[in-house]
């Protein structure tokens, strides 16, 4: 029996590759389907299946292509209707795979279709759990991504709680949770940075599991919470009807253009052009109303938070040998449209002579001192959650989640402090109100990390537990 967790970082996605005696699954696959092609070619296994634990909201899944690729069935929970060739399964309906048994446990709550797939040894021992979004490490899936018709958010979470109590907590202590997501998914509110416990250990730690009554599950498990990020609805409607190949995005995207081919196709097309450089080589200099999002952050859920139509046009700027995996990491979240990149880079752009724009980027020392030789106005940038345990007296929470909906307040006139928690956010911020006609932006490197190291006045730190859940 092999059971190997293959997560992805960036999105912190945890997928599942399952084999045993010459047959494979897998369980919620990413866009990207030739990593488990390879691993079962490499084993000498066939895909049998492919197990969706829900209709994925954070992030495009590749079963369908893998499907058309491995010749794997693909299997959802009872309830899910899909526009291509699946099984529905029922609940407690069994499969093989070699000499283990999976079981589908229908456990709705975070969706109707939630399902959680129980792994039995060879020897009919319960090995594991694949959770899905049902059942975090330290938490559960949010209750409110499937509300319709008479059904709300604590609808859903009291199914969620019955879900838990019936189908899950009976299961025995020594069982492995494998969920779907760790720290940084949007899909709960508080989970550990773990990426799997065993099941006795969550009842003891797990505030969700340790809820005495049916009630205060759901007043604990919808407090707090911030609305999803916009492009949840539309990957989840995108994975019900399946989407193009990956190999046909990476023909589109994998288009090296010189700056005067990529400055002209911008001004054609509208492109947005995305930067994907580290942060503060961007404040150094950038093509004119490029946006900064680093691919070395959590770059894929802040694409999808903050570029609101997936078909827009997308023309990159990465650092050299990066182009592919930058398109990789957007088609994960449903955008499909990148129609070019620079090629060279940016050196290429600044070889050729072409205009170039910066953004002042400045220690918090130097904040310091701004700060107590004038009034200025400093936006905080992190989420309501960070704002509120712990900020600065005189900054202003403008979380960068809602950046689209507080932009029409700023003065174009105006000059802005920005900080985030440490440099990466309050950059995107920056180069966002830059590319909106804001000029006077400075952005405050390291963040409030670095902020908490000098004199500026700060509010008293208040757990983050007893502040918004974020």
């Amino acid at each position: 029996m092999k059971i190997e967790q293959i997560y992805t970082g960036c999105l912190a996605e945890a997928a599942y590759y399952i084999e045993s005696d010459g047959e494979a699954a897998i369980i919620d696959p990413l866009r990207e389907v030739a990593t488990y092609l390879k691993k079962a070619e490499k084993a000498g296994a066939t895909i049998k299946y492919i197990f969706e634990t829900h209709f994925h909201a954070d992030f495009v899944s590749g079963h369908v292509d893998l499907a058309e690729k491995s010749g794997a069935e693909i299997i959802y929970g009872p309830t899910a209707k899909t526009e291509f060739k699946s099984h529905i399964a029922k609940d407690g309906e069994q499969f093989k795979i070699g000499k283990l048994t999976i079981t589908a446990l229908h456990t709705p709550g975070h969706t109707l279709e939630s399902t959680t797939y129980l792994l039995t040894d060879e020897n009919g021992k319960d090995h594991c759990i694949f959770s899905g979004d049902t059942l975090f490490i330290g938490d559960v899936g949010r209750p409110d991504l499937a509300q319709k018709g008479h059904l709300t958010m604590d609808d859903l979470a009291g199914m969620l709680y019955d879900s838990l109590n019936e189908k899950i907590k009976p299961l025995a202590d020594d069982v492995i949770v494998y969920p779907a997501h760790g720290a940084g998914s949007a899909c709960g509110k508080s989970m550990s940075k773990e990426t799997f416990d065993t099941l006795g250990h969550q009842k003891q730690v797990n505030y969700a599991l340790k809820a005495e009554t049916k009630e205060q599950f759901i007043a604990e498990v919808t407090d707090g919470i911030l609305p999803p990020p916009q492009y949840f609805a539309k990957n989840a409607a995108i994975n019900k009807g399946g989407v193009e190949s990956i190999d046909e995005v990476y023909e589109k995207g994998l288009n090296a253009l010189t700056p005067q081919q990529f400055e002209d196709l911008a001004n054609q097309t509208g492109a947005i052009m995305l930067d994907t450089r580290d942060p503060q080589v961007f404040a150094k200099g950038f093509i004119p109303n490029s946006i900064n999002i680093g691919l070395n952050g959590q770059f894929a859920p802040w694409v999808g938070a903050l570029i609101t139509d997936l078909q827009q046009p997308i023309l990159l700027i990465t650092d050299q040998g990066k182009e592919e995996e930058t398109i990789t990491r957007l088609t994960r979240v449903g955008y499909d449209s990148t129609i070019g990149y620079l090629e060279g880079g940016f050196e290429n752009w600044t070889a050729t002579g072409k205009e170039i724009d910066t953004i002042e980027s400045i220690s918090a020392e130097a904040f310091e001192q701004a700060a107590s030789n004038e009034d200025i106005t400093a936006l905080d940038v992190r989420k309501p959650g960070e704002y509120e345990s712990e900020h600065l007296e005189f900054t202003l929470s403008r979380p960068l989640d809602f950046i689209n909906e507080w932009t029409g307040e700023i003065n174009p006139k105006s000059t802005y402090y920005i900080h985030c928690a440490g440099g990466y956010r309050s950059m995107i911020a920056a180069s966002i109100l830059k590319s909106r006609g804001v000029e006077n932006v400075i952005d405050v490197a390291g963040g409030y990390g670095a902020i908490k190291n000098t004199g500026l006045k700060r509010t008293d730190f208040a757990c983050p537990s007893k502040a918004m859940k974020v």
